[in-house]
């Protein structure tokens, strides 16, 4: 191995700053260079160190985290892991840390004073080495926001059914993809997000706020309905049932698939058996292989297989093992997807997708 990977590691409390950086430096990769106990300091050490990857505490005196990371991300981008605490104004903050260039995040698991982080040590490093391999290039901050537009009412017959699927890197993937989705177009929207519990209404009410569409985490019984997003309650896995008149949701938590719930290979093998050639399945950034059983079954029903492009994605795991399936009808960067699923949905509309 060549060198250390260099981190910075920012929280107010004393005991979560000794916690976090033992749990870094246990790691014969990983090196905490430094450490900050409020926004200011933060500031000035990640000018002053050029860590390669900054753990960032939400809450944060003098400064707050959310303006940390804003400036930084305008005038030095960084790396950035936040760290959040399981609460809904915590879940809304992380959203809003994402969308800004917020590579990833990890949920304390009680409170703000937690030895509990000593269980999460897995996730820790890994995802810092993770953070340490992503292109900077990918997060500048992109500017804008949705407007409201309006959608199919609920209880209109869904033709067409969109499987959006993604892990490591995916929440700032979807806010992305979400702003170029029409929601004239006649297709219903379901996104599974590999997230820990308390995480999901949040991202759903931010994917709302950006698409400008009808979008909510989803809850058992659920009508889908054409320009509606219903977004995977973390720790269920989401399937599908038709009837007559409708198409609903179910949420059970079987046994966990490829090592999560949500399973995104769960969701689209129930979507291509609903839906069959007028499904279309995107798998984006993610590590592992969830979503490839599941884009080979929707392509065997006839279903057309988006992947986002490796240059793009902050982990090129979950869409390299699509590509291997050889079930995949195009592989393009985050902003052509939404181009390319107009395009499919439409010709599942006009029957002329082989």
């Amino acid at each position: 191995m060549n060198r250390k990977i260099t981190v910075l590691v920012v929280d107010d409390s004393f005991l979560m700053r000794k916690v976090i950086s033992d749990i870094i430096n246990s790691d014969e990769a990983l090196e905490v260079i430094g450490k900050a106990k409020d926004g200011q300091e933060a500031l000035d050490k990640i000018v002053s160190l050029s860590p390669d990857v900054v753990t960032l505490d939400l809450n944060l005196p003098v400064v707050d985290g959310i303006d940390v990371l804003t400036r930084i991300m305008k005038f030095h981008p960084t790396r950035i892991i936040m760290f959040s605490a399981y609460t809904r104004s915590g879940a809304s903050a992380t959203m809003r840390a994402l969308e800004l260039g917020a590579v990833d995040f990890i949920a304390k698991p009680s409170g703000e004073i937690s030895l509990g982080l000593d269980k999460l040590k897995a996730e820790i490093t890994t995802k810092i080495k993770l953070a340490a391999e992503v292109n900077l290039d990918k997060y500048i901050v992109a500017q804008g926001a949705g407007t409201a537009i309006a959608s199919t009412e609920a209880g209109a017959a869904v033709r067409n059914l969109v499987v959006i699927g993604a892990s490591t890197g995916g929440p700032k993937a979807i806010l992305e993809l979400v702003q170029g989705l029409n929601a004239k177009l006649p297709a219903a929207f379901l996104i599974v997000q590999h997230m820990p519990k308390g995480f999901t209404m949040s991202f759903a009410e931010r994917i709302s706020w950006q698409s400008g569409m009808r979008a909510k985490e989803a809850e058992e019984g659920d009508e889908l309905s054409e320009g509606k997003i219903l977004v995977a309650p973390a720790g269920y896995h989401m399937t599908l049932d038709r009837d007559r008149r409708s198409v609903r949701v179910h949420l059970n938590q079987d046994p966990l698939v490829n090592f999560v719930r949500p399973s995104i290979d769960v969701t689209m093998f129930s979507a291509a058996e609903v839906f069959g050639k007028n499904c279309v399945a995107v798998v984006l950034t993610g590590m592992g292989k969830d979503g490839a059983d599941g884009s080979r079954k929707v392509k065997e029903a006839g279903g057309a297989v988006i992947i986002q492009d490796e240059k793009s994605s902050v982990v090129w795991g979950m869409p390299r093992s699509v590509f291997k399936e050889g079930v995949v009808d195009a592989v393009l960067p985050i902003s052509e997807i939404p181009d390319a699923i107009a395009r499919f949905v439409n010709a599942a509309e006009a029957g002329v997708r082989g």
